[in-house]
């Protein structure tokens, strides 16, 4: 499997319909509200939303999805009440402890991105461990953003290519989007074909804003509690329907 970033969208042609998404990102929403919908404690809806996550990945490597990115906790929700951030802390290491072996034996590729200078140092050495034995698999790379913001991730890269400049290793005039792009924590993966938002709101959360540029949009009213293969397959198929012209005109 290729790792190579698509081409940029100046030189992008257009893709026709029929072509099955090879990135897709996933906003998880509406864990607390399944919960609720139950009379549960919030707990409940998180601990019901990792089991989804094994539906997903299992759906994606049976649809021939090669990128799954999942918009896990972002930089705002550590303002959420301390024994929720406690209780999501607790089980993502859950997850990396019992799960991260089974990914393994299905090929899968493991990555974290965001900011980990926030997140519980055994969180970060369980993550780093995980990264490191799932780092040759290539059925399927699926990377979690954690403590992730994508404005944040935005100046952090704008910071990067100023120092470069600073210290002389290159001009503002070699500055472009390749170059920009590089510096970013998705350097490594093609931008998302298809982009889905569950508990059916529709907006974009802080999520992957320079990658999205000309990313599908498909919003659903399940919650992610919910989330289905087919509701993972449906997603994929209103998406082939779709044709991605880049700012192109079909001849």
């Amino acid at each position: 499997m290729s790792s190579a970033p698509a081409p940029s969208t100046s030189s992008a042609v257009v893709t026709e319909s029929g072509t099955r998404p090879r990135h897709v990102a996933i906003i998880l929403d509406g864990n607390g509200r399944w919960a609720r919908a139950r009379g549960l404690p919030r707990a409940a809806g998180h601990k019901r939303g990792a089991d989804a996550v094994k539906r997903a990945v299992n759906s994606a490597g049976d649809l021939g999805i090669e990128y799954l990115t999942l918009f896990g906790f972002s930089t705002e929700n550590w303002l959420r009440p301390e024994d929720e951030v406690r209780d999501l802390m607790g089980l993502l290491r859950f997850y990396l402890q019992v799960e991260i072996t089974e990914l393994h034996r299905g090929g899968v590729r493991f990555k974290v991105i965001g900011d980990r200078s926030q997140l519980p140092p055994d969180t970060v050495a369980l993550i780093e461990q995980s990264e490191k034995l799932t780092a040759g698999n290539s059925k399927l790379v699926l990377t979690v953003a954690l403590s992730y913001g994508s404005r944040k991730e935005i100046v952090s890269a704008a910071r990067a290519l100023a120092a470069e400049c600073m210290a002389g290793n290159m001009t503002p005039d070699q500055i472009d989007e390749a170059a920009f792009s590089q510096r970013l924590f998705t350097h490594d993966m093609p931008d998302p074909d298809l982009l889905i938002r569950t508990s059916g709101e529709q907006r974009i959360s802080n999520f992957l804003l320079w990658q999205i540029a000309y990313t599908e949009f498909v919003f659903t009213p399940t919650l992610w509690p919910d989330f289905s293969h087919d509701d993972l397959k449906a997603a994929v198929e209103t998406y082939m329907t779709r044709e991605r012209r880049y700012g192109a005109i079909n001849a």
